[in-house]
Protein backbone atom coordinates (compact mmCIF):
# COMPACT_ATOMS: atom_id res chain seq x y z
CA UNK A 1 0.00 0.00 0.00
CA UNK A 2 1.44 3.46 -0.85
CA UNK A 3 2.02 5.95 1.64
CA UNK A 4 -0.75 8.75 1.28
CA UNK A 5 0.95 12.44 -0.01
CA UNK A 6 2.49 14.56 2.73
CA UNK A 7 1.28 18.38 3.08
CA UNK A 8 4.08 20.84 2.02
CA UNK A 9 3.82 22.90 5.32
CA UNK A 10 4.69 19.12 7.04
CA UNK A 11 7.56 18.87 5.15
CA UNK A 12 9.25 21.94 5.27
CA UNK A 13 8.66 21.70 9.38
CA UNK A 14 10.27 17.93 9.73
CA UNK A 15 13.97 17.62 10.50
CA UNK A 16 16.44 17.11 6.85
CA UNK A 17 17.83 18.98 4.37
CA UNK A 18 14.64 20.54 2.67
CA UNK A 19 14.18 23.19 6.30
CA UNK A 20 17.39 24.55 5.96
CA UNK A 21 16.92 24.86 2.17
CA UNK A 22 13.53 26.60 2.39
CA UNK A 23 15.18 28.95 5.36
CA UNK A 24 18.33 29.88 2.90
CA UNK A 25 15.85 30.74 0.37
CA UNK A 26 13.69 32.70 2.01
CA UNK A 27 17.06 34.63 3.16
CA UNK A 28 18.43 34.86 -0.06
CA UNK A 29 15.26 36.23 -1.50
CA UNK A 30 14.68 38.91 1.78
CA UNK A 31 18.84 40.23 1.13
CA UNK A 32 17.57 40.45 -2.74
CA UNK A 33 14.95 42.63 -2.04
CA UNK A 34 16.85 44.86 1.03
CA UNK A 35 19.86 45.49 -1.58
CA UNK A 36 17.46 46.67 -4.33
CA UNK A 37 16.23 49.25 -1.75
CA UNK A 38 20.19 50.67 -0.88
CA UNK A 39 21.07 50.27 -4.34
CA UNK A 40 19.78 53.17 -6.39
CA UNK A 41 19.24 53.51 -10.06
CA UNK A 42 18.57 51.00 -12.84
CA UNK A 43 21.19 48.97 -12.00
CA UNK A 44 18.56 47.10 -9.20
CA UNK A 45 16.66 45.60 -12.54
CA UNK A 46 19.65 43.93 -13.50
CA UNK A 47 20.87 42.28 -10.07
CA UNK A 48 19.91 38.81 -8.02
CA UNK A 49 21.52 38.27 -5.04
CA UNK A 50 23.05 34.52 -5.49
CA UNK A 51 24.29 33.58 -2.56
CA UNK A 52 25.46 34.14 1.15
CA UNK A 53 27.99 31.68 1.94
CA UNK A 54 30.39 32.02 5.20
CA UNK A 55 30.24 36.03 5.57
CA UNK A 56 30.44 36.75 1.56
CA UNK A 57 27.28 38.00 0.01
CA UNK A 58 27.99 37.16 -3.69
CA UNK A 59 25.63 39.29 -6.06
CA UNK A 60 25.15 38.34 -9.72
CA UNK A 61 24.46 40.86 -12.85
CA UNK A 62 24.23 40.52 -16.50
CA UNK A 63 27.54 42.16 -17.97
CA UNK A 64 30.84 43.72 -16.14
CA UNK A 65 29.49 47.69 -16.58
CA UNK A 66 26.91 46.48 -14.49
CA UNK A 67 29.12 44.91 -12.24
CA UNK A 68 31.16 48.15 -12.25
CA UNK A 69 28.02 50.19 -10.90
CA UNK A 70 27.41 47.92 -8.54
CA UNK A 71 31.25 47.46 -7.37
CA UNK A 72 31.07 51.61 -7.23
CA UNK A 73 28.03 51.43 -4.66
CA UNK A 74 29.52 48.00 -2.76
CA UNK A 75 31.40 50.03 0.40
CA UNK A 76 28.06 51.88 1.24
CA UNK A 77 26.14 48.79 0.41
CA UNK A 78 28.49 46.91 2.64
CA UNK A 79 27.90 49.15 5.72
CA UNK A 80 24.29 49.06 5.58
CA UNK A 81 23.82 45.59 5.99
CA UNK A 82 26.52 45.08 8.47
CA UNK A 83 24.50 47.90 10.70
CA UNK A 84 21.22 46.71 9.91
CA UNK A 85 20.80 43.15 8.57
CA UNK A 86 23.95 41.24 8.34
CA UNK A 87 26.83 42.36 11.29
CA UNK A 88 28.38 39.19 10.27
CA UNK A 89 28.58 39.68 6.74
CA UNK A 90 32.49 40.39 5.63
CA UNK A 91 32.28 41.67 2.09
CA UNK A 92 30.36 41.73 -0.98
CA UNK A 93 31.22 39.28 -4.45
CA UNK A 94 29.66 40.79 -7.35
CA UNK A 95 29.70 38.13 -10.52
CA UNK A 96 28.79 38.48 -14.08
CA UNK A 97 26.45 36.10 -14.94
CA UNK A 98 25.08 36.29 -18.39
CA UNK A 99 22.24 34.00 -18.55
CA UNK A 100 20.66 36.28 -16.53
CA UNK A 101 19.72 37.90 -19.22
CA UNK A 102 17.25 35.45 -20.72
CA UNK A 103 15.56 35.31 -17.35
CA UNK A 104 14.21 38.96 -17.59
CA UNK A 105 10.56 39.26 -16.56
CA UNK A 106 10.00 42.66 -16.96
CA UNK A 107 9.00 42.96 -21.09
CA UNK A 108 9.78 46.66 -22.68
CA UNK A 109 6.32 48.18 -23.56
CA UNK A 110 6.00 49.72 -27.22
CA UNK A 111 5.56 53.19 -27.29
CA UNK A 112 3.67 53.58 -30.74
CA UNK A 113 1.71 56.61 -29.47
CA UNK A 114 2.30 59.34 -31.57
CA UNK A 115 1.68 63.48 -30.40
CA UNK A 116 -0.88 65.81 -31.99
CA UNK A 117 2.60 67.74 -32.91
CA UNK A 118 3.91 64.58 -34.28
CA UNK A 119 1.19 63.60 -36.42
CA UNK A 120 0.58 67.27 -37.92
CA UNK A 121 4.37 67.40 -38.80
CA UNK A 122 3.93 63.94 -40.50
CA UNK A 123 1.11 65.04 -42.06
CA UNK A 124 2.15 68.33 -43.38
CA UNK A 125 5.21 66.49 -45.16
CA UNK A 126 3.00 63.57 -46.70
CA UNK A 127 1.18 66.43 -48.70
CA UNK A 128 4.99 67.23 -50.21
CA UNK A 129 5.59 63.26 -50.72
CA UNK A 130 4.33 61.67 -53.53
CA UNK A 131 3.69 57.95 -54.01
CA UNK A 132 3.83 55.24 -51.76
CA UNK A 133 5.41 56.92 -49.14
CA UNK A 134 2.82 59.67 -49.01
CA UNK A 135 0.34 57.22 -48.76
CA UNK A 136 2.42 55.42 -46.03
CA UNK A 137 3.22 59.10 -44.24
CA UNK A 138 -0.62 60.02 -44.30
CA UNK A 139 -1.89 56.33 -42.56
CA UNK A 140 1.01 56.86 -39.96
CA UNK A 141 -0.39 60.26 -39.04
CA UNK A 142 -4.20 59.08 -39.31
CA UNK A 143 -2.98 56.45 -36.43
CA UNK A 144 -2.60 59.33 -34.22
CA UNK A 145 -6.21 60.89 -34.46
CA UNK A 146 -7.20 57.13 -34.12
CA UNK A 147 -5.68 56.25 -31.18
CA UNK A 148 -7.11 59.68 -29.51
CA UNK A 149 -10.80 58.63 -30.11
CA UNK A 150 -10.07 54.76 -28.27
CA UNK A 151 -8.85 56.32 -25.06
Amino acid sequence: MKKPPQDLSQLLLQQGQLPSIAEKAELLLHLDHYVKQVITGPVTEQLKVANFRQGVLVIETSTAAWAARINFQKPKLLQQLQAETLPMLSAIEVKVNPSLKMYETKSKQAHNQISETAAAHIDALAEHVEGSLGQKLKRLAALASRSRQSK
